[in-house]
């Protein structure tokens, strides 16, 4: 197998009665273990999807059906690694986002060791979200390729429709087990196994079908009196305290302030509710956080220790971030909406595309591995890159683009679906006009933002002497 490329993301779900709309929230940072890896914002059309496909990395071969549905995707633009689809939303406005990287225990690989040629996160949006038409049709077909061809890897994986979101979680090779997402909760899961308390008899609850048996039979079940998946399947470790924990605890912190709790507690919860309703502002917050307003912020006055003892949500090693929105109270054709930003998610806004297209923007399509200012992917890259060098400095001027860039598109949005009834003959294309509407007022408004930066910043050089001139 070639050498298997790693990521370590964030996830936030919300569900319906959660959001401060009615819609369901699927959202992830796709982090990797590098700082730059160029990704695009595509559509997949039916004629373009692989009916053999083959793994880059593992070389597994998987026929497709002969069905496909159109779909939006956010691979990677360099696809030595594979495609790396990352998420996407489909023409049945289902939503789907792979993977969570999560964790395992020795006794579980014991029982179910990983398979070298099975499948992974290069592969799962490409074999699972073209043919399925609901989330938890999702679990189903993502459920079967796994027990099937197995895995190299533990991951979690969302997938959504207007009513449920459900979070699966592979365990060992061929194992999987899945819950419903309880409409009023949000969920925070970093890498880490996520599912805690666990009823295999309820119907929010989906597993591999032997997966009860298997813990029964070799004691894997540490509790005496409950069944926590994350106890018995996942890790409780001191990578976790620092890596993993501070992370769910620092999202959970936002949306439930008064529940008091250790951020490097092994047992934070895997279901929660907020003390509000959740937005997509929300969502992006908590996925850009660095633990603002406590002693562990990276860019913060605590001690150097305090600083860097935390693994940030925000990080250098975003790539993009993801916020898949299925909308309750809009007609079918703009139901679906794809919010993505690029880069370092401190200095970068979300912008909700409109998934019922057959193609994207160049700027948001077009990047590949050479510098490029024209493409999103590298434009915010740059302006997080000259943030990071004054945070306390850019960081209003930040606030004040974020606010001007997420008012103009919400307005776009606004007037693009009250004028859908003129165009639904041919929604698409209707929606690809304001999709490129919204690309070029983004692409305008970080532009300003990098342009107002380097202005500023260039009276703070340390290259400059005064003598009366």
């Amino acid at each position: 197998m070639e050498k298997r490329v790693k990521g370590s993301c964030t996830t936030i779900l919300v569900g319906k009665k959660a959001s401060i709309d009615g819609s369901t929230i699927i959202s992830r940072n796709d982090d990797g273990h590098e700082a730059l890896d160029p990704e695009r914002l595509v559509v997949v059309n039916p004629a373009e999807q692989p009916r053999h496909y083959q793994s880059v990395i593992s070389k597994v071969q998987v026929e497709l059906p002969d069905n496909p549905l159109r779909y939006t995707s956010i691979p990677n633009s360099i696809l030595k690694d594979g495609i790396w689809p990352a998420a996407g939303i489909n023409s049945d406005n289902i939503a789907m986002s792979a993977t969570e990287t999560i964790t395992t225990n020795s006794r579980v690989l014991g029982i179910d060791p990983f398979v070298a040629g099975g499948i992974g996160e290069e592969d799962l949006v490409t074999l699972v979200l073209p043919y399925i038409h609901s989330a938890k049709e999702g679990v189903t077909r993502l459920g079967a390729l796994l027990e099937k061809y197995g895995t190299y890897e533990p991951n979690g994986i969302a997938f959504s429709d207007k009513d449920e979101i459900w979070w699966l979680e592979t365990i060992g090779g061929h194992h999987w087990a899945a819950k419903r997402i309880p409409d009023d909760a949000y969920v925070v899961a970093p890498n880490r196994m996520n599912i805690d308390d666990f009823d295999f008899a309820a119907a929010d609850t989906m597993a591999s079908a032997d997966l009860e048996e298997i813990i029964a039979k070799y004691h894997l079940n540490p509790d005496f009196d409950r069944v926590n998946l994350r106890h018995i399947l996942g890790s409780s470790s001191i990578k976790d305290t620092v890596y993993n924990n501070p992370r769910a605890w620092y999202g959970q912190k936002y949306f439930t302030p008064e529940v008091e709790q250790d951020p490097m507690e092994q047992d934070l919860p895997f279901i929660c509710h907020a003390n509000r309703k959740i937005s997509i502002e929300d969502v992006k917050f908590v996925l850009s956080s660095h633990f603002e307003n406590t002693k562990y912020d990276v860019y913060g006055s605590g001690s150097e220790s305090d600083k860097t003892l935390f693994r940030p949500i925000g990080i250098n090693r975003n790539h993009d971030v993801h916020i898949l929105q299925i909308r309750n109270d809009v007609p079918a054709e703009i139901a679906g909406i794809h919010w993505i930003a690029f880069g370092a998610n401190t200095f970068n806004t979300v912008v909700p595309f409109y998934a019922n297209v057959t193609d994207t923007p160049a700027s948001y399509k077009d990047a590949n591995g050479i510098f490029n200012l024209n493409h999103m992917y590298w434009l915010s890259c740059t302006t997080a890159l000259l943030g990071d060098t004054d945070y306390d400095f850019y960081v209003d001027m930040r606030n004040s683009y974020e606010l001007a860039a997420m008012s103009a598109y919400r307005k776009i949005e606004n007037d693009t679906d009250a004028a859908l009834n003129q165009h639904q003959a041919d929604a698409p294309s209707y929606l690809a006009a304001a999709n490129q509407q919204l690309a070029d007022k983004a692409m305008e408004l970080q532009t300003k933002l990098l342009g107002d930066m380097v202005i500023a910043g260039s009276e703070k050089m340390k290259l400059r002497y005064n003598l009366n001139d």
